[in-house]
């Protein structure tokens, strides 16, 4: 959702001036927008929500993926034109929703996605093979399970987005509490902070509460080393997504009704700008966000107390949850083979190491790897370990990542567990009849 790739994006005007180039082209406007010198290099259409609308503009503060951008605008002597939306509120178009759109219209040439449109894309035929990159050879396997749809690698990222828990570790030590390991561990904190005070413990926002289900429902598929068996069950219909679905799901309706979670106000928060305040100013022991988050000064980067961030409370312990967003290339894109190209450098060792140690991340690449700041170690540790849940597989015939955030919030709405798991046996037994 844009929940995963928001991170690179606040709404400012740029974003408005970007939506303006971009409707100005589409109605062949007769203006000259670009230079003449501009005109003459090859052009490639990045639609992203980093909100960048002059690809030349002097800027101090280029992001980790511009300064990759402008390695390949060098080497290649083209222009990245960068096109761009960000949704406002909940009543917005998701970012999701507008990439279905753009590339199954052509609208642009390189694109980057979210991990459900890349399946749903990926099996359109809509994005162009990448496993034929120099850059492809250098990838993690997670990466190949994640973005590889129909035999094909449809998706490239700049780095795996692990999910996990930021934790005030001060409050918790105000109340003597061990960061929780479990799911009964983790309703014992609430309860502590509840009856001591704390109004809501979890700040939570309408994005990212289906990683509480995912952590705590594929804990064993992906640990306990029968995973390709376990998923072959879920794909030819012998075992139900809602035997996976339900024990996660209660565990949330459980945080609702106890009043740990605010259902109302979570349905239509935005990410880290509705719960965020709370947690910097100590009101909040609990949010959840992205590895990113903890980097990033206009997150969770710099806090006025001790912060930890753990896995979320499985049968295994504290489990991260991996995501995979990634650029894809448009199959029929007017400008697909310097795309191609400018996705071989962007993709690249050298061009990850520059992009890994500008935002100290998760490189997709088996070659790069960067020292995390200390409140991720937790986190990174497991992750080491080879401990974690991935929240996106394209090799699950229904699309996880997406889905279960949408019936989550069904859930938030005031639907049943039993009604939500009704959801997914009907996703199940539509993605059967079309693999028929």
């Amino acid at each position: 959702m844009g929940k995963r790739v928001k991170k690179w994006a606040a709404i400012s005007m740029a974003a408005l001036a970007a939506l303006c180039l971009a409707s100005c082209q589409g109605r062949g406007s007769h203006q000259n927008l670009i230079s003449q010198t501009e005109a003459e290099k090859q052009v490639v259409n990045l639609f992203s929500p980093m909100e960048k609308t002059d690809p030349d503009a002097e800027n101090v503060a280029r992001t980790a993926s511009d300064l990759t951008i402008a390695m390949a605008e060098k080497a290649l002597d083209v222009t990245v034109a960068y096109r761009t939306y960000t949704a406002a509120d909940y009543q917005d178009k998701t970012y999701d929703q507008v990439t279905l759109d753009r590339v199954r219209n052509n609208m642009d040439d390189l694109y980057l996605l979210n991990s459900d449109t890349i399946l749903t894309l990926g099996v359109e035929g809509k994005l162009a093979d990448l496993s034929g990159l120099d850059s492809a050879k250098n990838l993690r396997e997670i990466i190949r399970t994640a973005n590889t749809v129909d035999g094909k690698l449809v998706a490239i990222p700049q780095e795996v987005v692990a999910y996990g828990l930021f934790i005030n570790k001060n409050m918790f030590d105000r109340y003597h509490l061990a960061l929780p390991e479990t799911p009964e561990e983790f309703l014992e904190c609430c309860r502590v902070f509840k009856e001591n005070g704390t109004e809501t413990p979890i700040g939570a926002n309408r994005w990212w509460l289906e990683a509480f289900v995912l952590a705590q429902v594929y804990a064993d598929l992906y640990n306990g080393g029968n995973t390709e068996a376990e998923i072959a069950a879920l794909n030819s219909g012998e075992t139900r997504y809602s035997d996976y679905m339900r024990p996660g799901f209660e565990f949330l309706q459980t945080l609702i009704d106890r009043g740990y979670i605010d259902a109302e106000k979570a349905l239509v928060s935005e990410a880290i700008e509705a719960e965020g305040p709370d947690f910097l100013a100590q009101k909040t022991p609990i949010v959840m966000a992205y590895w990113g988050a903890a980097n990033t000064e206009t997150a969770y980067g710099k806090t006025d107390f001790e912060m930890q961030v753990i896995g979320f409370p499985s049968s295994r312990g504290q489990m991260p949850v991996m995501s995979v967003t990634g650029f894809a290339v448009g199959v029929e894109a007017e400008h697909k083979e310097a795309a191609m190209e400018v996705l071989n450098i962007v993709t690249s060792d050298e061009a990850l190491q520059v992009y890994s140690e500008t935002n100290r991340v998760i490189s997709p690449s088996k070659n790069v790897a960067v020292d995390c700041v200390p409140s991720l170690k937790p986190l990174n540790d497991r992750i080491e370990e080879g401990v974690y849940v991935l929240g996106s597989n394209a090799s699950m015939k229904v699309e996880q990542w997406g889905n279960i955030c949408l019936i989550v919030r069904q859930l938030l709405e005031g639907a049943s567990v039993d009604e939500c798991m009704a959801a997914f046996d009907a996703l199940q037994d539509e993605a059967l009849k079309n693999n028929q």
